[in-house]
């Protein structure tokens, strides 16, 4: 069945050939003066799905097609489809202007593209009425019509979800957005990173590193960093970029001191990296005049 409605199409020329089906027809006038109603391609193949051209000479019906040639693409294997079944397909229907060549690699030809839409059980068949009109079939001037032979063709995209995709979500100042770590007998510590317990901040699990005596200038800075703690529970490919301060209290003033600026940075799960935050002189952490 084809459609009620004529489908919204736009109409261009390019210099190359459909790349699905290419259909030749020959002796057109006696065509046209037959009543041959409609002619049904051969099947192919694209995307997973049978098709065929289906072609009406003098138009698929008194209204619709009336005085033009009427180009349809047809699913050609419905009945074996499972119950169900759709296909969402963008369709190229082509009429070749044969006026310089009939190369058919260098020929011009018209391309009808109908938007996309949907094949299912109820609608097997979508195209367009008026393709193309019989008087600019006819007309010499067009290239259309050659030794009595026109062609046409078809491109079929076919378009599959495949279940891929991604969610940007961005999060302003959460709730639980702010984690305390109070360090235990600092001084006799001997370790060269300390790490804290793990915190959660809207479902992403976090830690911070510390290096008490620097990571990279030994004896000379305190260095702390922010750690991704759950990169291998993340999805592949996923990024995740982050907004954050770290900061360190003086506990005679209660005031927080940041040595660093507002830092953000991007974590994958193959390049979970650290977040170099802030470096603190270690002679001020051993100094008693301040109260870290």
């Amino acid at each position: 069945m084809a459609d009620e409605k004529q489908p919204a199409i736009s109409r261009t020329l390019r210099s190359f050939p459909p790349a699905d089906y290419l259909f030749k027809v020959e002796s057109v006038s006696v065509l046209l003066n037959t009543r041959i109603e409609k002619y049904e391609s051969g099947s192919f193949e694209v995307g997973g799905y049978k098709w065929r051209l289906c072609l009406y000479p003098n138009g698929i019906n008194k209204s619709e097609g009336k005085r033009h040639v009427s180009l349809y693409l047809e699913i050609s294997d419905a009945e074996n489809l499972p119950l169900g079944w759709e296909a969402t397909h963008i369709l190229q229907l082509c009429g070749q202007d044969r006026r310089y060549t009939n190369d058919m690699h260098s020929s011009t030809y018209l391309d009808a593209d109908e938007k996309a839409s949907h094949f299912n059980v109820v609608k097997t068949q979508r195209g367009i009425a008026q393709f193309l009109s019989l008087d600019e079939l006819k007309d010499p001037c067009n290239g259309y019509l050659m030794d009595d032979c026109c062609i046409f063709g078809a491109e079929v995209f076919v378009i599959k979800y495949s279940g891929k995709g991604e969610c940007l979500s961005v999060i302003k100042d959460p709730a639980d957005g702010t984690f305390t770590w109070e360090i235990e007998n600092f001084y006799q510590r001997n370790e060269e990173t300390v790490y804290s317990e793990i915190f959660t901040v809207k479902e992403v699990k976090w830690k911070l590193m510390l290096y008490p005596c620097g990571s990279k200038a030994k004896n000379k800075s305190l260095s702390l960093f922010l750690k991704l703690a759950s990169y291998e529970t993340l999805l592949h490919q996923r990024k995740l970029y982050a907004e954050f301060e770290l900061s360190i209290k003086d506990q005679k003033s209660s005031v927080y001191i940041k040595p660093c600026h507002l830092t953000y940075g991007s974590l994958t799960p193959t390049k979970f990296g650290v977040f170099l935050i802030s470096s603190l002189s270690v002679i001020s952490m051993t100094n008693p005049t301040t109260s870290y």
